[in-house]
């Protein structure tokens, strides 16, 4: 199979045939990450031939989604439902701060209180075992998680971190940034590149990557694909 110029390039790709390749459905040249994990699908390249096979996967629910450098044209049989663009960051390094946060490793047990979270904050795609693509970590009160960020795409040597969230009711205490930077310090720590995407309108979520290390690299685009 053809592999992009830069890993980041085509990042579901790279993490289809990469790590995620266990978790993979395959329809034609198609590939799509199983739906308990996540919408995100890809196709070798992006030409009409290649894109009919994403049809063939079940889209009852909410759809797939692409992140490519450039605008996806649907092929017959689907439609776009969002095209939007995001900006790519990636860090060389972790800005370092100091913090009394108490920083728990989330487990197993944590599941159902991650994707309630994830539900109540939408950060994002987030399903069933969308935890179980990578670490996690979380701020807990009182016994209750507040706040998680983790792990998700892995092509090879880059690591995006993702699930950043917190409860309303426990906003403004900096656990956001202090667990992006656990989780980026992480990736670094095993010599791989932290990343993340954020729409290219929040400028408020960018200006915050920005104090913690990250670096825009590029503008991607999100196409998010449904029945037609």
């Amino acid at each position: 199979m053809p592999t992009p110029a830069h890993p980041l390039d085509r990042p579901v790709w790279g993490a289809l045939i990469g790590r995620w390749a266990p978790l993979a459905l395959r329809a034609g040249a198609a590939l799509r990450l199983s739906p308990e994990y996540g919408p995100f699908a890809a196709t070798p390249d992006l030409t009409a031939v290649r894109l009919r096979d994403l049809a063939a996967f079940d889209l009852s629910g909410n759809g797939l989604d692409l992140v490519e450098l450039t605008v996806v044209r649907p092929p017959a049989g689907l439609a776009v439902a969002v095209q939007a663009p995001l900006v790519q960051m990636t860090a060389a390094k972790v800005a370092h701060r100091e913090s009394n946060i108490d920083i728990v490793a989330l487990t197993e047990a944590d599941g159902p209180e991650m994707l309630a979270l994830a539900r109540l904050t939408r950060p994002g795609p987030f399903a069933a075992r969308t935890h179980r693509l990578g670490d996690f970590v979380g701020v807990k009160e009182a016994g209750r998680l507040v706040a998680m960020a983790g792990e998700r795409m892995k092509p090879d040597g880059f690591t995006e971190v993702s699930g950043v969230c917190t409860h309303p009711d426990h906003r403004g205490r900096g656990y956001g940034g202090a667990l992006m930077r656990s989780v980026a310090r992480r990736a670094l720590g095993r010599g791989e590149t932290p990343f993340l995407h954020a729409y290219e309108t929040n400028t408020r979520a960018i200006a915050l990557y920005r104090t913690l290390g990250f670096e825009i690299r590029r503008v991607m685009t999100l196409t998010v694909l449904k029945s037609g």
